[in-house]
Protein backbone atom coordinates (compact mmCIF):
# COMPACT_ATOMS: atom_id res chain seq x y z
CA UNK A 1 0.00 0.00 0.00
CA UNK A 2 2.66 2.47 -0.77
CA UNK A 3 0.70 4.16 -2.76
CA UNK A 4 -1.33 5.37 -0.17
CA UNK A 5 1.32 8.46 0.73
CA UNK A 6 0.51 9.54 -2.55
CA UNK A 7 -3.05 9.71 -2.21
CA UNK A 8 -5.01 12.96 -2.37
CA UNK A 9 -7.02 11.55 0.86
CA UNK A 10 -4.30 11.35 2.53
CA UNK A 11 -4.90 14.78 4.56
CA UNK A 12 -8.57 14.81 4.64
CA UNK A 13 -10.48 13.43 7.56
CA UNK A 14 -11.17 9.67 6.75
CA UNK A 15 -14.50 10.18 8.40
CA UNK A 16 -15.65 11.80 4.77
CA UNK A 17 -14.86 8.89 3.07
CA UNK A 18 -17.18 6.33 5.37
CA UNK A 19 -20.29 8.25 5.85
CA UNK A 20 -22.59 6.94 8.26
CA UNK A 21 -25.57 6.07 6.33
CA UNK A 22 -27.05 6.52 2.86
CA UNK A 23 -29.12 9.22 2.60
CA UNK A 24 -28.82 13.25 3.55
CA UNK A 25 -25.43 13.92 4.97
CA UNK A 26 -24.03 10.90 3.84
CA UNK A 27 -24.64 11.19 0.01
CA UNK A 28 -23.00 14.89 0.49
CA UNK A 29 -19.86 13.47 1.95
CA UNK A 30 -19.57 10.47 -0.67
CA UNK A 31 -19.94 13.44 -3.40
CA UNK A 32 -17.06 15.27 -1.48
CA UNK A 33 -15.04 12.25 -1.18
CA UNK A 34 -15.43 11.49 -4.90
CA UNK A 35 -14.01 14.87 -5.38
CA UNK A 36 -10.91 14.53 -3.99
CA UNK A 37 -11.17 11.18 -5.51
CA UNK A 38 -11.19 12.89 -8.92
CA UNK A 39 -8.10 15.12 -8.25
CA UNK A 40 -6.02 11.90 -6.59
CA UNK A 41 -3.31 10.28 -8.99
CA UNK A 42 -2.88 7.15 -7.45
CA UNK A 43 -7.36 6.60 -7.44
CA UNK A 44 -6.32 3.44 -9.88
CA UNK A 45 -4.53 1.76 -7.12
CA UNK A 46 -6.83 2.46 -4.73
CA UNK A 47 -9.63 0.87 -6.62
CA UNK A 48 -8.05 -1.45 -7.09
CA UNK A 49 -7.04 -2.62 -3.82
CA UNK A 50 -10.48 -1.95 -2.77
CA UNK A 51 -11.90 -4.52 -5.32
CA UNK A 52 -8.87 -7.02 -4.73
CA UNK A 53 -9.39 -7.32 -1.11
CA UNK A 54 -13.24 -6.68 -0.44
CA UNK A 55 -13.52 -3.48 0.86
CA UNK A 56 -17.11 -3.01 0.79
CA UNK A 57 -17.52 -0.21 2.75
CA UNK A 58 -16.91 3.60 1.89
CA UNK A 59 -15.77 5.42 -0.50
CA UNK A 60 -12.36 4.18 -2.82
CA UNK A 61 -10.95 4.74 -5.88
CA UNK A 62 -13.49 7.33 -6.76
CA UNK A 63 -16.03 4.61 -5.99
CA UNK A 64 -19.12 4.31 -3.97
CA UNK A 65 -20.24 0.78 -2.68
CA UNK A 66 -22.93 0.20 -4.82
CA UNK A 67 -20.32 1.03 -7.96
CA UNK A 68 -17.66 -1.29 -6.31
CA UNK A 69 -20.49 -4.19 -6.25
CA UNK A 70 -21.43 -3.34 -9.66
CA UNK A 71 -17.72 -3.24 -11.31
CA UNK A 72 -17.45 -6.71 -9.31
CA UNK A 73 -20.07 -8.06 -10.81
CA UNK A 74 -19.34 -7.14 -14.55
CA UNK A 75 -16.64 -8.69 -14.05
CA UNK A 76 -17.42 -12.04 -12.97
CA UNK A 77 -19.86 -11.80 -15.82
CA UNK A 78 -16.82 -11.39 -17.99
CA UNK A 79 -14.82 -14.09 -16.46
CA UNK A 80 -18.08 -16.97 -16.82
CA UNK A 81 -18.82 -16.07 -20.61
Amino acid sequence: MEWLRSAACADEDPELFFPAGTAGPALRDVTAAKRVCARCRVADACLTYALSNGRASGVWGGTCEEERDALLRTTRTTWTT
